[in-house]
């Protein structure tokens, strides 16, 4: 039973209505909920959100609402006590989770069914989706700037090799199972797989501006 958990909250202070505003002619969160419904192996979608405008808008796109209480949907709730209270509420309890982020739209066109068995082929307790990043990184302790690669012998960008490449933690997608994140209350352990985004699906949307260069 795999089910895909979309959490939006109304409260948000970079872009206020976040989640519901216009992106490529759809609300925000509609995107989410389109690349979940493309799924063959996803048995049902649900938002989880203390919004009435966001949970009238995912239901009329074909998703389930999971109301979340108020202690839930602050600036200082962490993603781990939505997806708890979600299972919770869940009627069928589901035995692996499709965590999508609202946040980020733009993914690659029907990939989560090969992201899925990816998962499940591995026999992974956990899933998420990287990107690569081309950037020379510094770590800074007091006053001091230290290389974390060798400048005396820099290359160049298109010269790096892929074990030498950076990856972060584009926010896109997380799958785990429910007996995983029930014993570590985390997302994210046990034997962790991943898949690699290009950087054009790599961008979240987090202030105004980054409305107006995603859509471009």
């Amino acid at each position: 039973n795999i089910v895909a958990l979309i959490p939006a909250r109304g409260g948000s202070k970079g872009i206020p209505g976040k989640n519901i505003k216009n992106f490529e002619g759809k609300p925000l969160i509609s995107h989410s909920i389109e690349y979940a419904q493309d799924s063959k192996l996803v048995r049902e979608i649900y938002v989880s959100t203390d919004d009435n405008q966001i949970a009238h808008i995912s239901k009329t796109a074909g998703s389930k609402i999971i109301k979340r209480p108020a202690e839930f949907a602050t600036d200082t709730s962490t993603t781990e006590s939505v997806i708890k209270h979600a299972l919770n509420n869940i009627d069928n309890a589901p035995d692996i989770i499709v965590l999508l982020q609202p946040t980020s739209p733009l993914r690659p066109e029907k990939s989560l069914d090969s992201i899925i068995n990816k998962f499940i082929d591995g026999g992974y307790d956990s899933l998420l989706s990287l990107s690569p990043s081309n950037n020379f990184f510094w770590n800074i302790n007091a006053n001091k700037a230290f290389a974390e690669y060798d400048f005396l012998n820099r290359k160049r960008r298109q010269d790096i090799t892929p074990n030498e490449k950076k990856y972060f933690e584009n926010g896109s997608v997380y799958i785990f199972t429910k007996e995983h994140f029930e014993l570590v209350n985390n997302r994210l352990g046990g034997k962790i797989g991943y898949v690699i985004f290009p950087e054009e699906y790599s961008y979240e949307i987090d202030v105004p501006k980054d409305l107006i260069i995603l859509e471009q």
